[in-house]
């Protein structure tokens, strides 16, 4: 393990984080909704907060949680030479369907530069339930729900670990994999979207899965979905269709399953979790409470849990296979890592995280 003192020369918070051994499953976002947005670098502060372009739709989206509960992962993706159109903008919209899930619903939309604010403003309110022009749109549709959509995060402006080390597996993937015929594949230079300091990092949608620690040596295993799975275990961040301690049970089920656990459609659900001082007792009360934004809240404010019993559901695509798993999970022990990277003239600051394992997995007939 590197102590402070060894690591007062490092720039890098995920190199850090990976030779102190962090685990980086159970740091994939939940999300219900995503959107991405065609949209040229540089992606700086200023931008967010002055381009009119940019802020309003950053407002609405406040807006959508704070009144409506609805939690949408915006994402930029830089245009590409091949891909991108000039004088116009792709929108790709994802959303959860139901309850028992593989992948995410997919619709992309082309539309003229100067459209795209609209078109996003549209289906925001669409999802609020307010008239919108939302079918206007309809025309812009392209039929790409084959097409895989692999995101890597270069944004160097918020983390310089990003920009050093997903560049290089950004490349990896366009040039190596996603110019492949046939392969339905796209691979995408994005912002910002958590856990930098699992750089290089990466989301693969439609099915939502993070990925993080990448190494060239395992990219083909991630791309094509054949051979040892369990080699993928160490990069594995999680399944956004679920909370953290149900995507830490999660992985240990698919590495159990093997390839086919992609194939069916899974649900998970927190029963009970190990908590300390006034949590111990809020929590079973503020679970009763049937709002999604209590709900989001409640699960970031116990994510300290010292254990947790989760259940993962699943079925298969034609119905003739379910079943339960029942998982718990436990604090093992904790590593020293770094959230971010330092500027120059600053230090590493470490801070110990707790990592998790599980203490039992049974499949519940």
């Amino acid at each position: 393990m590197l102590t402070q003192t060894a690591l007062s020369d490092c720039r890098f918070c995920s190199l850090v984080s990976k030779q102190n051994g962090e685990d980086p499953i159970g740091t994939a976002r939940t999300v219900d909704h995503w959107l991405l947005i065609e949209l040229a670098q540089p992606w700086i502060e200023k931008m967010f907060k002055e381009d009119p372009r940019i802020a309003p739709l950053i407002k609405l989206f406040r807006h959508l949680f704070t009144k409506y509960g609805v939690v949408i992962q915006p994402i930029l993706i830089a245009p590409d030479k091949v891909y991108s159109r000039p004088g116009e903008t792709r929108i790709i919209y994802f959303h959860r369907a139901q309850k028992l899930f593989t992948q995410y619903k997919k619709q992309e939309f082309i539309v003229p530069e100067a459209e795209f604010p609209r078109l996003v403003t549209a289906l925001l309110k669409h999802l609020m339930k307010q008239p919108n022009e939302f079918s206007a749109f309809h025309h812009f549709r392209q039929e790409t729900t084959h097409i895989r959509e692999i995101l890597v995060c270069t944004h160097g402006n918020v983390d310089a670990a990003c920009a050093r080390f997903g560049y290089p597996i950004y490349k990896n993937l366009r040039e190596g994999y996603a110019t492949q015929p046939n392969n339905h594949l796209r691979v995408w230079r994005c912002s910002h979207f958590g856990g930098h300091k699992f750089a290089p990092t990466l989301i693969d949608l439609p099915r939502g899965h993070y990925w993080g620690h990448l190494e060239p040596e395992i990219v083909d295993l991630l791309v094509n979905q054949q051979g040892e799975v369990a080699k993928l275990r160490s990069h594995y961040r999680g399944w956004s269709g679920l909370s953290k301690f149900e995507q830490i049970a999660e992985r240990d089920i698919w590495m159990r399953e093997g390839w086919d656990w992609l194939t069916q459609d899974k649900s998970g659900k927190t029963t009970r979790k190990g908590l300390i001082g006034i949590k111990r007792y809020l929590y079973p009360l503020l679970k009763l409470i049937p709002l999604k934004r209590v709900q989001f809240f409640l699960e970031q404010w116990t994510r300290d849990a010292i254990w947790a019993e989760v259940q993962i559901q699943f079925t298969s695509p034609d119905q003739t296979r379910a079943g339960t798993y029942f998982a718990r999970v436990e604090m093992s022990e904790s590593v020293m890592t770094a959230g971010k990277s330092p500027k120059l003239g600053e230090a590493v600051q470490l801070k110990p995280v707790p990592q998790y394992r599980l203490s039992r997995l049974v499949k519940l007939k």
